[in-house]
């Protein structure tokens, strides 16, 4: 079976853009894969396409040795908007073995370890702040502090264990803000000093949620790439006593976070933005942090497993970056379904109605878990037609 040439969807979702690769054989069997061109990639698609060229008429069931070949193609520049191509056409790859030989992808990563796969809820208010989102989502925008009781209420209500959420502030007019100077988001950048009074807030902002969650849910806090390891130490220092499940820190030293975890006894998650085996060792050999975090559209699955490999044999769990549309749920889901050294599955909840017609899948959501998905290959086809309804604002190729 060989490859014949790709095709490109890009869908609007409100404030982003979801992206997809529909990769072509001679046997007019078809992959398919999401990608991220809206955060940070412009121009992914383009490479995508260059990269698909090199590849026509190569065999499409031989994925490693292509993955080999696109790593060498494009190694005096790896990693970045390359190994985000190589990642896409990886899981496409994927998907057609996995219907030619009519097996779901986690059978080609070592088979179901879990039948159901433990998620929390991501990016918690994170995106309600802003009542334009929020009324895209179906919602009522967060305001107050009560809000915040009230959203943790909402999480514990739908059944789930765990949230996720970013750094929700209020400034002294009480108006409700994100502190995300590292996107040159909001005041502090490009220093990224650490405001006098963030701990403060942001304890208020955890123990009000956590009012709401009750004892039974977990939470987390995503730090991003918003300090320099000053502020990370002053801030992990200021909330370890709330013993949350972890926080979330992106730092490309694994010194410096390295030092930040041995000062706490909260666990510490980071690397969703490294790509492959390379990038990831310095931060096992360092014991730099608890949990690692794979971004699966980013790496692919199949390179994704040899980084949780590596992983394992420092005693390191991972958990998947996933804050995408529904298809890098199911990609990340089977991923998940085969990997030993699994800790939980990343989901965002709040997101735009019809983002449950792009896909012939969605999420089916029990007592916190999602359940195995299907087969073969990742289960699922692209509806075009809703594709096609909401054309992109962001992405333009």
């Amino acid at each position: 079976m060989r490859i014949t040439g790709c095709e490109i969807l890009h869908c609007n979702a409100g404030w982003r853009d979801f992206s997809f690769l529909k990769l072509n054989t001679d046997e007019n069997i078809i992959g398919i894969a999401e990608f991220n061109e809206c955060y940070g990639s412009p121009g992914l698609s383009g490479v995508i396409r260059r990269l698909v060229d090199r590849i026509k008429d190569m065999d499409a069931i031989a994925h490693e040795r292509i993955h080999q070949y696109l790593y060498a193609a494009t190694r005096q520049a790896p990693g970045g908007v390359n190994q985000q191509a190589i990642a896409a056409i990886e899981n496409a790859l994927l998907d057609i073995k996995g219907k030619a030989f009519n097996v779901p992808v986690y059978d080609l990563l070592g088979g179901a370890i879990r039948q159901e796969i433990p998620v929390y809820w991501s990016h918690c208010g994170t995106y309600l702040i802003r009542p334009e989102i929020a009324e895209l989502c179906g919602v009522e925008p967060l305001q107050t502090i009560d809000d915040l009781i009230k959203l943790g209420r909402r999480v514990s209500d739908s059944g789930y264990t765990g949230l996720k959420t970013n750094m929700i502030t209020f400034d002294q007019d009480g108006k409700i803000g994100r502190h995300a100077p590292g996107f040159a988001a909001a005041p502090g950048w490009p220093d990224l000093n650490t405001p006098s009074d963030l701990v403060e807030q942001l304890r208020n902002q955890l123990m009000a949620m956590a009012e709401g969650a009750g004892p039974e849910v977990g939470l987390r806090l995503d730090l991003n790439f918003n300090c320099k390891p000053e502020g990370y130490r002053q801030i992990t220092s200021g909330l370890d006593d709330l013993e949350l499940s972890w926080i979330e820190i992106d730092l490309y030293d694994p010194v410096a976070l390295a030092s930040i975890r041995e000062r706490i006894a909260t666990p510490i998650a980071s690397c969703e933005s490294l790509f492959g085996v390379r990038e990831f060792r310095p931060f096992f050999e360092n014991a730099s942090m608890d949990i690692a975090i794979i971004d699966i559209p980013w790496n692919g699955a199949w390179l994704g497993l040899k980084i949780a490999a590596m992983a394992e044999a420092y005693e390191i769990n991972c958990a998947p970056h996933n804050f995408y549309g529904h298809l890098s749920s199911l990609m990340s889901a089977h991923f998940c379904t085969a990997l030993p050294n699994f800790r939980v599955m990343e989901i965002d909840i709040d997101d735009v109605p019809w983002k449950d017609d792009i896909l012939s899948w969605k999420p089916e959501i029990k007592s916190g878990c999602v359940q195995i998905p299907p087969g073969p290959g990742w289960g699922a086809q692209l509806n075009e037609d809703v594709i096609a309804a909401h054309p992109p604002k962001f992405v333009f190729d």
